[in-house]
């Protein structure tokens, strides 16, 4: 059933066409990656999804509502984003970060419960962020904010989770649990997932479906086989690549060329 359904999405910022004519849909318990060169529009399209941007045209539907129909707090109970990097300006201890994600739950006379701190706990065993709840955000790491991130965004407990490079600072050991608790949750929980990333084999190996976008369209849509192509990364990334077979589970595997 999908969760998201994009239809005839146009974008401009001024005069700047940003995305044009794009249509797609995520289906529950499916992960989808957004992959293409810089300037594609891979960040704005997750703008879209999660209604801090509207469509110039076209519809952006999230459950069964057009976004422009959400208060913001009504979207963010079911559209969780993991922005590239978040500015550490406030010094707000770690574990305060984290029950931010638990605000939309709360109403005007509503103030956090014991329910709402036992959620917060778990998105931070699950993120590994629970050793340093007492310690201020913009004390630690990028890898260490964008896990804390990540974590404050599974405490609003949404349908779907965007996430803009979210594993850009995160060590090898650390993506590789992340990757495993996206599919995790995406399995078991229903969790739909949509990632932009620019690690291509990353993409390959963990999306159901693949968006790839070039001058703000969609070139390319489906499964990895059909996306990871040495034709489509030549015309769209300009480079000559080798795509075979990964030897554990058949997926696409691409290796530049020289």
């Amino acid at each position: 059933m999908p969760v998201i359904r994009a239809q005839k999405i146009n974008f401009s910022y001024a005069e700047k066409a940003v995305i044009e004519e794009v249509s797609f849909v995520v289906d529950r318990e499916q992960m989808t990656a957004i992959i293409g060169p810089n300037g594609s529009g891979k960040t704005t399209l997750l703008k879209l999804i999660n209604g801090s941007l509207l469509p110039d045209s076209g519809e952006m539907h999230v459950g069964e509502k057009n976004t422009f129909r959400y208060a913001r707090k009504e979207i963010a109970r079911k559209v969780a984003i993991v922005p590239q990097e978040t500015p550490a300006v406030f010094p707000f201890f770690v574990e305060e970060i984290v029950l931010m994600g638990r605000f939309p739950h709360l109403g005007n006379y509503r103030f956090e419960n014991k329910e709402d701190y036992k959620i917060v706990q778990e998105a931070m065993e699950k993120t590994d962020t629970l050793d340093f709840a007492r310690r201020r955000f913009n004390e630690l790491s990028a890898g260490e904010r964008q896990r804390v991130l990540i974590a404050r965004a599974l405490a609003q407990k949404p349908e779907v989770l965007l996430l803009d490079e979210s594993t850009a600072f995160l060590d090898l050991k650390h993506q590789l649990r992340f990757l495993t608790l996206l599919k995790q949750l995406n399995r078991d929980d229903g969790l739909a997932i949509v990632f932009v990333t620019h690690d291509i084999n990353l993409a390959a190996q963990n999306a159901d479906k693949i968006i790839l976008l070039y001058c703000g369209k969609i070139y390319a849509i489906g499964n990895p086989a059909e996306v990871i192509s040495a034709r489509n990364m030549k015309e769209v990334y300009e480079v000559d690549v080798l795509v075979d077979a990964h030897p554990q589970n058949a997926s696409p595997r691409m290796t530049l060329l020289t």
